[in-house]
């Protein structure tokens, strides 16, 4: 009978040890909210295979995405450009579908990276049927600070991360192309003008750590 026990005990412990082992082997310090930032970086990139380190660094339009091409290809981001829209009027949970869809192929991957969805939004979210649209720059900080937060507010209800917006260079030659994106020549209007970033992301806290991203109010 003792025999019989000291196995049960031995099996049960063997069991143990071995649920440990796959638990150990499972877990992923980049996964872990708790760990600190840079320690969660380290770990992802000591991981990363040089395919997977490119394809971060790849952005493609919308209009070649699809839940394969992001596992396949181990796509970072995807972009909505100017009219890049998945059908004519698309309504908002059609947006939603085609983001999560693409979202779905990203996560299969061996790291589970997801990827970053980023749409032109500089006067409102306006490549998206009825949502609304802004006069481009207006020059009144407060005023640009409301629109960025109105802006966020339907950018993210089409499940989308972040916009492209502002234009924040000091255009003093018409002849480039986006100058009409600049708010002024003068760089002290630019800065006044920048608080479309607080309206769009919110603001950042006052006892921030420079030089660590500020993301969704964290």
């Amino acid at each position: 009978m003792a025999r019989t026990a000291n196995f049960m005990v031995g099996l049960l412990l063997m069991i143990c040890w071995a649920a440990m082992a796959e638990s150990a082997k499972s877990y992923y310090k980049y996964k872990d909210p708790k760990q600190p930032l840079n320690v969660r970086i380290r770990d992802l990139l000591d991981r990363m295979t040089l395919d997977e380190k490119i394809g971060q660094m790849v952005q493609i339009d919308r209009s070649v995405a699809s839940s394969d091409v992001m596992k396949k290809y181990l796509i970072g981001s995807v972009l909505s450009g100017g009219g890049s829209v998945p059908e004519k009027k698309a309504s908002p949970e059609t947006w939603v579908d085609m983001v999560n869809d693409f979202q779905k192929g990203s996560l299969s991957t061996r790291l589970g990276i997801p990827m970053i969805y980023g749409i032109d939004a500089v006067h409102g979210h306006n490549n998206v049927y009825k949502a609304t649209v802004f006069p481009h720059n207006v020059g009144d900080p407060e005023l640009v600070k409301r629109i960025g937060a109105a802006t966020a507010l339907e950018v993210r209800a089409t499940g989308i991360q972040y916009v492209f917006a502002p234009c924040i260079a000091v255009c003093r030659d018409p002849r480039w192309g986006r100058c009409y994106e600049s708010y002024s020549e003068d760089p002290l209007i630019v800065k006044a003008m920048t608080e479309i970033v607080s309206g769009l992301q919110g603001e950042i806290p006052a006892n921030s750590r420079k030089g660590v991203p500020y993301v969704a109010g964290k």
